[in-house]
């Protein structure tokens, strides 16, 4: 463990420790609503990280490289992009999967593009964004967000 982590868990433990001289009651609540809420998200998240870790078996690091690194970056990023824009995946499992995804030759600037359009972007989610909002909303901010995911990504590479 690096020194973060361990830094983290030594702050999460005292603040758990202060809570419980504050209210016993109170913590003891508090930790029943977070257990109960891990065990509603802890068999989708081991599906996500399984898909993953599958996606990543089935897919040799060369294609990766192929696709999403030797190609040019403005095609990796396009790519990446619409990946991201189609994918719906919590942003704690993206981020550890852009990383393997460098790891095998990736770019930089494609995997800030998959982030950033996982996160701005929502095509699997646009239809309830219809209900509330309307259709042309939702597709003015997809699109503007799409693009925004695009430049943010560019910059990124410019800074990295």
């Amino acid at each position: 463990m690096d020194v973060t982590t361990i830094g983290l868990i030594v702050l999460a433990v005292s603040l758990l420790i202060w809570s419980t001289w504050k209210s016993k009651i109170k913590t003891k609540k508090s930790l029943k609503v977070a257990k109960d809420m891990f065990k509603g998200i802890v068999v989708e998240v081991i599906s996500i990280l399984a898909l993953i870790g599958l996606f990543l078996t089935l897919v040799p690091p060369e294609t990766i490289r192929v696709f999403l690194g030797d190609t040019s970056v403005t095609v990796a990023t396009l790519i990446s992009a619409s990946f991201g824009t189609v994918t719906l995946i919590p942003a704690f499992v993206a981020f550890p999967l852009a990383a393997s995804l460098v790891d095998a030759g990736a770019h930089l600037v494609s995997m800030a593009a998959f982030i950033t359009t996982l996160t701005m972007v929502g095509f699997i989610t646009a239809p309830i964004e219809i209900e509330y909002f309307g259709k042309k909303f939702t597709f003015v901010r997809n699109v503007l967000s799409f693009v925004a995911a695009i430049l943010i990504s560019l910059g990124m590479g410019l800074i990295l």
